[in-house]
């Protein structure tokens, strides 16, 4: 974490200083105290009194401004602490692969970006005020009560070593128990996220009550190991109070032999000397709480730093592509498996798309059609084999500049809650209304946008559930669209319209983009027919590849899947 810190390092150095001007006047005041009891009070002397609570009030008023400078600086250097880390974890989120997300999960992710961070941030202010200010009030309050009694000091000394082993004994039990909260808060986390993002299906199928029950047993199990954290913990505070009690006592004890004999201690002496031991005491105890906000910080750090050291994606590759045959993609003996996956997704993949041409590819769900194309922008990396655009590998390829080659609209319309306009314009920052506007009369989109309230400034909800299924998909091709890539990938999002919009949408494409590389995924054999080249999947591999044509004469399963949705029509 020390990366984060040191460019704050002004601020981490200026809290300390002024705090330490605040723990000097807390340690003058016992002994002043001292001094009006046997000098003013017992000596008769109002005088002595007065000036000496004068001079304690002034004391008390510039450690309160020691101690409001100590708390700005130490706030200002773990906020910009925190704001650092949450910038640099989510910039790492975004560049992590698909398979990464999907292992650590998305509530997962949340609570490291949110409590986690939090738990460090908090972390960072506590060792900037509180473990200092404990450290160095017990040096200040050890040097002040052996300036009273040299046995005081060692009575507290010899307290010390019990309160020691109370705090580690405590904390050492309760550390694992922090790393198994933070886990459930993720369950917590992705159960709402999960139940809120499908809160349609939930009502449709009446599951209200089944969610509902879901949740209290992740949130019985959160609190349930919270309680025992906090059970654990709650006999911490009344052990080292048991070792202070004894402490004091001891002291007066001592004190009362030592004033009743007529030796060098005074009733001041004894009162100051009572103060600096529970100061000293309650810092150790103020320690505790300080060790057990390190120890859920150091749980959720590990968690953090898991996501920071994943090795995400390389790239920056610096290879350059031929500019001469912009859109040419091809799969050179293509495996590729999913990580932890039994089995390959994709065995011995090999085809050439050309630029300008249209590459369509069907097959039965779960054949691997969506896997192959998430290929191309490296969604994923190949198992083995090579997938080659213009001549250089993707892995090849600087990452920023192999995607802005492509645009890819997936199986599920991903809208934001912003206008229509601008969920069009995501797809190239810099485009002009008449751009949008072109884009989604290629899209078939225009008519039903200029139909809303607000045209293309009508908000959208989140989610998009403002629109329907083919709404939905026609704006987010119309985002694809405006972008003007030289791949265009289209993963079964036509399937939500009906034959006639998409027929004009594939006549728009090829009118506008007759120079632009094209692959089509669709179940339809009526989205696919007038390809190029028609690749037939068959679990995971090439069964069979040619025009339309051509697979009603070689592919069975083409031909099985064209008898059972055109032919009869056509009759």
């Amino acid at each position: 974490m020390f990366k984060y810190l040191k460019k704050y390092w002004l601020l981490c150095i200026l809290a300390p200083l002024f705090m330490i001007g605040e723990i000097a006047m807390d340690l003058i005041q016992p002994d002043m105290m001292a001094t009006i009891v046997d000098d003013g009070v017992l000596g008769g002397n109002m005088s002595l009194i007065i000036v000496t609570g004068i001079k304690m009030i002034l004391l008390v008023a510039f450690g309160a401004f020691c101690g409001i400078m100590c708390g700005v600086f130490a706030t200002v250097a773990a906020q910009k602490f925190g704001n650092d880390v949450r910038k640099d974890l989510f910039s790492k989120i975004m560049s992590l692969s698909f398979e990464q997300t999907d292992h650590i999960t998305t509530g997962s992710l949340v609570t490291r970006l949110t409590n986690d961070v939090t738990q460090v941030q908090n972390m960072v202010t506590m060792a900037i005020r509180g473990f200092i200010r404990c450290i160095a009030m017990f040096i200040g309050g050890v040097y002040m009560l052996y300036n009273q009694s040299v046995r005081f000091a060692i009575v507290a000394l010899c307290g010390l070593p019990f309160v020691i082993f109370f705090v580690v004994f405590f904390l050492r039990k309760a550390s694992p128990l922090f790393t198994s909260v933070q886990k459930k808060i993720d369950r917590i986390n992705s159960l709402m996220q999960e139940t809120i993002a499908g809160a349609r299906v939930v009502k449709a199928y009446v599951k209200e009550d089944y969610e509902l029950e879901r949740f209290s047993e992740a949130n019985d199990d959160l609190c349930s190991t919270n309680l025992k954290v906090h059970t654990l913990l709650a006999y911490l505070g009344p052990s080292m109070n048991i070792v202070l009690n004894i402490c004091v006592v001891i002291i007066i004890y001592l004190g009362g032999i030592t004033v009743k004999s007529g030796g060098p201690v005074s009733p001041g002496q004894i009162i100051a000397s009572i103060t600096y031991i529970s100061l000293i005491l309650m810092r150790i105890i103020f320690m505790a709480g300080i060790f057990n906000t390190f120890t859920r910080a150091k749980a959720s750090w590990e968690r953090i730093d898991e996501v920071l050291k994943s090795k995400a994606i390389h790239k920056n590759g610096n290879k350059k592509p031929n500019q001469k045959t912009k859109g040419k993609i091809e799969f050179k003996n293509v495996s590729f498996a999913y990580p932890e996956a039994a089995e390959e997704v994709l065995n011995s993949i090999s085809f050439t798309l050309n630029p300008g041409e249209t590459l369509a590819i069907i097959g039965a769900t779960g054949s691997g059609k969506s896997s192959l194309v998430n290929l191309i922008p490296r969604f994923y990396d190949v198992t083995s084999g090579e997938v080659i655009i213009d001549g250089v590998n993707v892995k090849d390829y600087n990452l920023k500049e192999l995607r802005n080659k492509i645009a890819i609209v997936l199986q599920k319309a991903e809208l934001y809650s912003r206008t229509i306009e601008a969920n069009i314009r995501w797809g190239r920052d810099e485009a002009n209304p008449f751009e949008i506007k072109e884009a989604a009369e290629i899209s078939q989109a225009d008519d039903f946008i200029c139909a809303t309230p607000n045209g293309y400034y009508t908000q959208v909800t989140e989610g998009g559930h403002s629109l329907s299924g083919g709404q939905k998909q026609r704006i987010s091709i119309a985002r694809s669209v405006v972008k003007n890539a030289e791949i265009l990938i289209f993963d079964d999002s036509t399937s939500a319209l009906d034959l006639k919009t998409e027929s004009l949408l594939r006549q728009e494409l090829n009118k506008k983009f007759n120079g632009v590389s094209k692959i089509i995924i669709a179940q339809r054999i009526a989205s696919v027919k007038d390809a190029d080249k028609i690749i037939v999947l068959d679990n995971g591999t090439i069964s069979n590849i040619g025009t339309h044509a051509e697979l009603l004469e070689s592919s069975e399963i083409y031909k099985d899947i064209y008898n059972s949705q055109l032919k009869g029509d056509e009759a």
